[in-house]
C-alpha cells in the first residue's frame, strides 16, 4: 500500500508541479515515446536475464508491492515455536523432532504459528535445521550449513536486485534514445511553422523526462524496498539459526530462544519481559 501511495505522491508532485508552472499536461502524453522506452527495457531484460533470472526479476517487482517485513508478533511466533520444539527435544530426545521436521505442514506445533508455517522460506529453513539436529549433526557443522544457506539466500536476491538496478540505471539512456528518435522526426519537419517544430521537440524531450522519472522515481525505489525486505527475511532466518545452534550446544530452551531474540533489530525486537510472558503462557498452557 505504501508503495502505491509513494508512486501517487511522485506522480502528483511531478505532473501537478508541471501544470502549475503552466506546462500543457497533454504534451506529456506521448504513447510512442513510452512504447519505445518500455519495449526496449523489456527487451534488454529478456537479453540479460537467462534461465531462472526472469522469474527472479518478476519476484523483485512483486515483492516491491508487498510489505513482507516481519513484525514483532511474527518474531514472537518464531521464538515460541522454537521454544516448544526445544522443550520437546529436551523431554523426549531430539528424535522427537523428526516428524515435525519431515512434514512441518502436518505438524500441530507448526500450525499454531502462521508466521512460520505460511512462509515457505522460514518453514523450510527451520524444518531442515531440525532434521539435521535429529540426524546428529554437530553444532559447528550445522552452523556452517545454515551459514551457507543464508549466504545463498542473499546471493540469489543480490543477482535479481542487481539486474533490476541495472535496468533502472539504463532507463535514462533509453529515454535519450526515444528523444533522439523524436529529434530525427523533428528534423524531417523543418519546413513546418515554429509552433509545429516546437511541439515535436517538446514531444521528443518527453522521452528523456520519462526515462529519468521511471528510473529514479519508480524502478530504483522498488529495488530498494525489495532489498530491505530481503534483508529483514535474512534477519528472521538468522534468529532461527542462533536459537537452533544455541539449543544444539546445550543451552536451555529459554536461553536458546534468547540467543535468537538478540538477533532481531532493536526497534522490532520483543522485549525480554514480552518474551518471558509469552513463554510463561506456554508453560501455563
Amino acid at each position: 500500500m505504501l508503495v502505491l501511495i509513494g508512486l501517487a505522491v511522485v506522480s502528483v508532485s511531478v505532473f501537478v508541479g508541471f501544470a502549475i508552472e503552466g506546462g500543457p499536461l497533454l504534451l506529456l502524453v506521448q504513447p510512442v515515446e513510452l512504447m519505445i522506452i518500455a519495449g526496449t527495457a523489456v527487451g534488454t531484460l529478456l537479453i540479460g536475464a537467462p534461465g531462472r533470472m526472469r522469474a527472479r526479476v518478476i519476484h523483485v517487482f512483486k515483492l516491491a508491492f508487498k510489505d513482507t517485513i516481519p513484525k514483532k508478533k511474527d518474531y514472537l511466533d518464531g521464538l515460541k515455536l522454537q521454544y516448544e520444539l526445544f522443550m520437546m527435544a529436551r523431554r523426549q530426545g531430539v528424535l522427537a523432532l523428526e516428524s515435525h521436521a519431515i512434514e512441518p505442514l502436518q505438524s500441530d506445533l507448526f500450525k499454531k504459528y502462521p508466521a512460520i508455517i505460511d512462509d515457505d522460506t522460514y518453514r523450510v529453513f527451520l524444518a531442515e535445521a531440525l532434521q539435521h539436529m535429529a540426524n546428529g549433526v554437530s553444532a559447528d557443522d550445522l552452523e556452517s550449513l545454515l551459514d551457507a544457506e543464508l549466504d545463498t539466500f542473499s546471493a540469489c536476491g543480490l543477482l535479481a536486485n542487481g539486474l533490476v538496478q541495472k535496468l533502472a540505471d539504463a532507463l535514462p539512456a533509453l529515454g535519450i534514445i526515444a528523444a533522439v528518435l523524436g529529434v530525427i522526426v523533428t528534423m524531417s519537419h523543418m519546413d513546418a511553422p515554429p509552433a509545429v517544430i516546437g511541439h515535436h521537440i517538446g514531444a521528443a524531450l518527453v522521452g528523456t523526462f520519462l526515462g529519468i522519472l521511471v528510473s529514479y522515481g519508480v524502478v530504483a525505489p522498488m529495488v530498494t524496498t525489495a532489498e530491505l525486505q530481503e534483508a529483514h527475511h535474512r534477519r528472521f532466518m538468522e534468529m532461527i539459526k542462533a536459537s537452533v545452534i544455541a539449543s544444539l550446544r546445550g543451552a536451555a530452551p529459554a536461553i536458546a530462544v534468547e540467543f535468537g531474540r538478540k538477533m532481531i533489530y532493536a526497534d522490532e525486537r520483543p522485549s525480554f519481559q514480552e518474551l518471558d510472558a509469552a513463554l510463561q503462557s506456554l508453560k501455563g498452557g
